[in-house]
């Protein structure tokens, strides 16, 4: 598969034009980071995206985290008891957790910070529908009384996108509005008025905010602020991003494209490694409410169309530590992965056979409305992949390019294809929460409460259940296979691949931490 291809070499890189700033970010305790994408919000429970996620760690905390061997340990809280056979709860904040705006943190904020996650995230939801309960019975206790035990709670409080971050109870009213004001208890705070979408945020570090005692490893243990301020920088054009570090005007840059790593590792003062310990997991996902993709034929012909390692190859070049392929619905490696169903993606059948399988299924050549964001390097090469696959099958796409921004947007909607609606779009989940299926955001088939796409299979949902429900590790596996089959023959979403690319920043720079996410706790600027 050729890759897209980049008009900027070494030499066209270190002679670009600077940024217009003659030293980096105002100082040198501001750290200035060049995130992949520009964040399309500040809301990381109202929205799924990437960069959202990354900069909600800053600002907002989790009453668990997790440690780089996904293990949830609690954060926001001193711990927890359980009672009455796992359907009782109790969790306790610790002392002098502040806000930003100078309010305590509050057990009632917490309520109502996890009931507005539960009604946007399809974990929160599984969680919903087994509480009975859920009461701030004093300033610094909550208590959960749940009519089915759910063990898997600190690990569900732990995730990512959406993240069940806790803000003031003011701004967690309306789950179906974004927060008006981005303000938590983290180790950063937001700095409102020095934002402008497009181009850079800025974060201050919290001068109030006391670590827990531990040693830090990850999310799990005590953030410590090493520099004044983080600055945000979008820069579109990965090869002026690249430029900026290697001439000292950025400090780090979170995912260069692959074909201009040699260069960086050859540039003075820049280190080039992988700090990502899972990668993304991206999938294409379907739109089941209108158009053609509501046809399961029209999705498996778009499940079996698409060749993974192609689209790994576009993404990571010839790179081949850097990503795995062909993946399930499960990412590879963990305890759910199996290979049940993957002798479709091992042996992917003949475009005859899949152009057989669209005629039997009904298809007469409707438009396939496909939102391509083309801003993220890495969806336009998934994006470029499988448009040619699709169409050499024989379906008929409206490419619709746009920016990553637009495409979280409308995305949203549950209009016809006449109306503004959509087909299909790429996303990149963290493939940390693609190990089982509590987590997998793309897993959950419970109709108009699902993730985006709005998939509705009692199967999946019944298995689903049975899953949790369990306590023995082998049954456990069995259903997870199971899981997996009945997701070959519904394909509630299509996954591409897992890819873990590199990350780049100045050697003045120390203290930055292995895990599944960039955090800025522990970062040291010299």
């Amino acid at each position: 598969m050729k890759r897209r291809g980049l008009i900027a070499g070494a030499g066209s890189l270190m002679a670009g034009a600077a940024l217009g700033q003659p030293a980096i970010g105002g100082g040198s305790k501001t750290l200035v980071f060049v995130p992949t994408t520009n964040p399309p919000s500040y809301d990381p429970v109202w929205t799924t995206a990437q960069a959202t996620r990354t900069l909600a760690m800053m600002i907002y905390e989790t009453l668990y985290t997790r440690d780089i061997a996904l293990n949830a340990h609690p954060h926001m809280v001193e711990g927890h008891l359980v009672e009455d056979g796992g359907k009782r709860w109790t969790m306790r904040l610790r002392a002098g957790l502040r806000f930003h705006d100078g309010t305590p943190v509050l057990a009632r904020d917490c309520v109502a910070s996890i009931r507005r996650w539960m009604v946007r995230d399809p974990t929160g939801a599984a969680i919903k529908a087994r509480l009975d309960a859920l009461e701030a019975v004093d300033d610094r206790t909550m208590v959960w009384r749940l009519n089915k035990p759910f063990a898997f709670l600190p690990d569900a409080l732990a995730k990512t996108q959406p993240t069940c971050v806790i803000m003031p109870e003011r701004l967690a009213q309306d789950p179906f509005k974004q927060a008006a004001e981005a303000i938590g208890s983290g180790p950063f705070r937001w700095v409102a008025d020095e934002f402008v979408s497009g181009s850079r945020a800025m974060f201050a570090k919290n001068e109030a905010y006391v670590p827990r005692a531990e040693p830090v490893e990850y999310g799990r243990g005590g953030y410590h602020v090493k520099v004044d301020r983080v600055e945000w920088r979008v820069i579109p054009d990965a090869a002026t991003a690249a430029g900026a570090l290697m001439r000292g005007e950025v400090d780090w840059l979170e995912m260069p494209l692959p074909d201009l790593l040699p260069s960086l590792r050859r540039a003075a003062g820049v280190r080039v490694e992988r700090l990502d310990t899972h990668g993304i997991f991206p999938v294409m996902r379907p739109n089941f409410l209108t158009g053609p993709t509501t046809n399961v034929a029209v999705r498996k012909a778009m499940l079996w169309a698409i060749d993974q390692t192609d689209e790994m190859v576009a993404v990571m070049g010839e790179d081949r530590e850097g990503f795995r392929a062909p993946v399930g619905f499960f990412v590879p490696g963990t305890a759910s992965a199996s290979e049940a169903g993957m002798a479709v993606l091992r042996q992917r059948p003949s475009d005859d056979a899949i152009r057989a399988l669209l005629k039997a299924g009904g298809y007469n050549g409707e438009r396939i409305v496909f939102m391509h964001p083309t801003d993220p390097p890495a969806y336009d090469s998934l994006c470029q992949v499988a448009l040619a696959a699709w169409r050499r099958v024989g379906l008929v796409i409206d490419e619709q390019t746009t920016d990553w921004g637009t495409v979280t947007q409308r995305r949203n909607s549950k209009e016809a294809l006449d109306k503004g609606g959509w087909s299909v779009f790429p996303s990149g989940f963290p493939a940390v929460d693609f190990g089982n299926p509590v987590l997998a955001t793309g897993l959950r088939t419970n109709g108009k409460d699902a993730w985006i796409g709005w998939p509705e299979n009692a199967k999946l949902e019944g298995l689903r259940d049975q899953w949790i429900d369990s306590t023995d590790a082998a049954e456990q596996r069995r259903i997870s296979a199971a899981i997996q089959t009945e997701c070959f023959d519904f394909v509630p979403y299509i996954p591409l691949g897992q890819y873990i690319q590199a990350t780049a920043w100045r050697s003045t720079v120390t203290g930055l931490l292995r895990g599944p996410a960039p955090v800025f706790w522990n970062a040291e600027k010299g």
